[in-house]
């Protein structure tokens, strides 16, 4: 059964560990290890909350389809998953928001080959249903009146969000520092905030509880979500399946599905 790991750095020490693995796209997602083989034992992924949704979707079919494979998820903000990581976190597959948390690893001396970029995603303003505030736009986050949400800036949504406040001459005033994108959104969700700027697919995965507002800016940011495997697992068979998974159309269509973007060409 899947279990979640802790956001907090794991015990343990890696061997060196690397990145890479197969960038094709095949319309049947890999379920199998080499010759057919079933995959078992523990497959552990480090994922951007972001993907919290749409992985553990893909992570219950590789299980359904492999009934001896126990995949657990660890989903925070990637600036603590790559620091997990170089700090010897034991883990099979990283998935990082962006390019630079990645970089964290490979710069480290951790990439044997180049992680792929699977999908992408842009910033959207969330606001709890029906906008009891009024919020329209990205210069309501320099409103001192509003209580407002963004994601620190070690992460990749806290980064993105500078980069659209820069390019629309914003200073924004948020009152809340998240210290990953789901933080910021259940702030929305409870109606602790007046809005808060996530990600396009955290809006769409909110449901009914959210409203979005788009706004021209956030293409000065379009995030772009690497992913790698980690040379040092204990289950590279089952890693490599994962990222098959996620390459495949199926994995691509369930990113769609979710709000998310494909990787530009």
């Amino acid at each position: 059964m899947r279990r979640a790991l802790p956001a907090l750095a794991l015990a343990g020490l890696l061997a060196l560990t690397a990145c890479g693995g197969s960038t094709t796209s095949d319309s049947a997602a890999p379920a199998t290890g080499q010759e057919g083989s079933a995959l078992t034992g523990t497959l552990t992924v480090f994922a951007a909350a972001s993907l919290t949704d749409v992985f553990t979707d893909l992570g219950d079919q590789l299980m359904a389809e492999n009934p001896d494979l126990d995949i657990r998820f660890n989903f925070a903000g990637s600036s603590a998953l790559a620091t997990q990581i170089t700090q010897g976190a034991p883990a099979d597959v990283f998935a990082s928001a962006n390019q630079t948390q990645m970089a964290v690893v490979t710069d480290a001396g951790l990439a044997q080959g180049d992680p792929t970029v699977f999908t992408e995603n842009v910033l959207e303003i969330a606001v709890p249903a029906g906008n009891p505030a009024g919020v329209t736009g990205l210069s309501d986050f320099a409103d001192p009146d509003l209580t407002l949400a963004v994601c620190a800036p070690d992460v990749p949504c806290g980064a993105a969000a500078e980069q659209v406040f820069s390019a629309a001459g914003i200073t924004a005033r948020p009152d809340t520092l998240e210290e990953d994108v789901r933080a910021a959104l259940t702030k929305v969700e409870l109606g602790e905030v007046d809005a808060a700027l996530v990600y396009a697919s955290d809006v769409q995965a909110a449901g009914e509880q959210v409203e979005g507002i788009e706004f021209p800016q956030a293409e000065e940011a379009v995030n772009e979500y690497p992913i790698c495997r980690l040379a040092g697992s204990q289950n590279p068979e089952a890693a490599q399946a994962f990222l098959d998974l996620v390459a495949s159309d199926a994995g691509q269509q369930a990113l769609t599905d979710a709000g998310f973007r494909s990787p530009a060409s």
